[in-house]
């Protein structure tokens, strides 16, 4: 029995194995005849008890597919439609089947944590299917002239983003199932701008005021999903795929600020009346009121403001994706506690995230804690954060004086030695990259790690070589630090100091690259070798460093294994002593 079906409740009557598949085709059979003839419909709910009484995942995928079609047909005859004008007869019949289909998807969002693939992809499948038929009846029972509106059925989908994200009680535990997860990311979230819209305005609600303290499981569920999309819309043309056919079409141009949104009233959807400025979080994400001219101009030009546009307008408005996209991620940044959720989050930050939002210097606070807590031997957290953080300094023009000290602080032996030591080297020639830094900024840089080269591995040192010759070929005014030579007193005291934390302050623009020097004398041929380029005219063109950040000691010794050698070494073999006799020395003899 899997772990999520044990929990379901238990049943006196028991199908057993050889007639239940009649009995499923049987029952499904009678159900359709009589919403067809507008009969009674008693049998949905021995149906209904079927599927919670199987065991076997064949039959209860089976059973699962009868349900849905069976209350596809309700749903499209209209039983399942509330009328104001209807008897009291009436309102009890659709009173009782919203109660049967409310225990329908409770069964399939337990499915989601099942043991078998099937069932899982299946439940998921016909949960989003409900979701489409229930929101086009919706759209179809509210039809009143021009007024009308499609419609998104809010209720239904409110259990599925709550399933996904909190998961159905399980003794195993309560992350999303990858299986589960990949399906959806695919197929749905990835895919339909309707269904990425209402999941991100969901999962933002949920983590900002319906988390609770053993609700960590929820935080890491959305992130999840968030860092597998792989696309978002960057041009209002691109709103172009919806799950829920009738949202489709182009909503009418917004009129005024004052426009209702009653694109979700009805049975189970939700209203959208506007709310007051102060109360509705969408106006936060509007333009910066200290936006440029430019920036004002374009957003009166594209209509009205977020926070104004009905459910309809919403979902074919770029300016709203972006800021539910914003909203989910800010507020899940304040739910994330643990090193290793920081690290994912910042693999995605700068390329997948920052450039949708609408506010980028929003998640400036998170980012600067990043960075400072990038102290070894967790330096890693700091490392990736700094490129996020010159993002927001380059493109959105946030301003952090410190930043260079910041990046000079992680300049110490342990960074050399870190899983993310390539990824450092190519950020680090990005931020020093421009020619208007001052010398003795870049100075530093390079004395330092000419002092760290001193006790590191080979593979390292190989990238600090092409580096340093990188940067000496951008800034001439560092020439005379391997040029320098020095009297007999500054010898004996190098002017730079390895614990000045300010890079300007350093003293490294007195001292020169002896250390650099040494390397000629390396024990590994690759270093000695590439550590004579100072010593030569500065006319070779700069390295790319690319070919030089994914050594390590094992391709080290491969290209050493794999040299070819031109020429076989000389051997006097006959001027050998003899060593016949001597045990020791014949063992020591090739």
């Amino acid at each position: 029995m899997s772990a999520s079906r044990s929990s379901l409740p238990s049943k006196k009557r028991k199908s057993t194995n050889d007639a239940v598949l009649p009995r499923i085709r049987e029952l499904e059979t009678l159900l359709t005849a009589a919403v067809s003839n507008n009969a009674s419909l008693n049998a949905l709910a021995d149906l209904l008890d079927v599927a919670l009484d199987l065991e076997d995942a064949s039959h209860l995928c089976k059973a699962i597919y009868a349900l849905y079609r069976v209350f596809v047909l309700i749903i499209y005859n209209g039983l399942l439609t509330a009328r104001h004008s209807a008897d009291e007869d009436s309102r009890a019949v659709h009173a009782w089947l919203v109660e049967r289909l409310n225990a329908y998807i409770t069964l399939l969002c337990g499915l989601l944590k099942d043991t078998d693939s099937t069932l899982k992809s299946s439940a998921l499948q016909i949960l989003f299917s409900l979701q489409k038929h229930l929101s086009t009846a919706a759209t179809k029972s509210s039809s009143d002239g021009e007024a009308s509106q499609p419609q998104f059925h809010m209720s239904h989908f409110r259990k599925i983003v709550n399933a996904l994200l909190r998961c159905p009680p399980s003794p195993r535990d309560k992350l999303l199932d990858a299986d589960v997860m990949n399906t959806f990311l695919q197929t749905l979230f990835d895919v339909h701008d309707d269904i990425r819209w209402f999941v991100l305005r969901e999962a933002g609600t949920i983590l900002t005021t319906q988390m609770g303290e053993n609700d960590s499981d929820i935080a890491r569920n959305v992130l999840s999903i968030l860092e597998g999309l792989t696309t978002f819309p960057t041009e209002p043309s691109e709103l172009n795929t919806f799950w829920v056919e009738e949202l489709s079409a182009r909503p009418p141009l917004p009129k005024s600020a004052s426009t209702n949104d009653e694109s979700a009233k009805g049975d189970g959807a939700e209203e959208e009346n506007k709310l007051p400025p102060e109360d509705d979080w969408r106006a936060f994400f509007d333009q910066d009121p200290a936006a440029s001219d430019v920036t004002k101009t374009k957003a009166k030009a594209s209509g009205a403001r977020v926070h104004t546009l009905t459910l309809h307008q919403s979902l074919h408005s770029l300016q709203s994706h972006r800021a539910v996209f914003t909203r989910t991620w800010l507020a899940l940044l304040s739910r994330l506690t643990t090193r290793a959720d920081a690290l994912r989050v910042l693999n995605v930050l700068h390329r997948g995230v920052i450039p949708h939002l609408t506010r980028p210097v929003l998640i400036m606070d998170w980012v600067g804690s990043c960075v400072d807590y990038g102290a070894s031997p967790r330096g890693t957290v700091g490392l990736l954060a700094l490129n996020a953080l010159f993002t927001l300094m380059k493109d959105y023009n946030l301003d952090y004086p410190s930043f260079y000290t910041r990046l000079y602080t992680f300049l110490d032996r342990d960074v050399l030695h870190l899983k993310h030591r390539a990824r450092f080297f190519r950020l680090t020639e990005l931020f020093l990259s421009s020619t208007h830094l001052p010398a003795a900024l870049v100075a530093a840089f390079v004395k330092r790690l000419s002092r760290l080269s001193l006790n590191s591995p080979p593979a390292a040192i190989v990238m600090i070589i092409p580096f340093t010759y990188n940067l000496l070929k951008r800034h001439p005014a560092l020439m005379h630090m391997i040029h320098r030579v020095a009297d007999d007193d500054e010898r004996s005291k190098d002017p730079f100091s390895m614990a000045e934390p300010v890079p300007a302050l350093s003293g490294a623009l007195d001292s020169s690259l002896w250390e650099l020097y040494t390397h000629t004398q390396h024990y590994h041929s690759v270093v000695a070798t590439l550590a004579c380029i100072f010593s030569e005219a500065f006319t070779r063109p700069s390295y790319a460093l690319e070919d030089f950040l994914d050594h390590t000691y094992g391709t080290l010794i491969d290209s050493e294994i794999q040299k070819r050698i031109r020429k076989e070494p000389a051997m006097d073999t006959d001027a050998r002593p003899s060593n016949r006799g001597d045990v020791t020395a014949e063992l020591w003899a090739f």
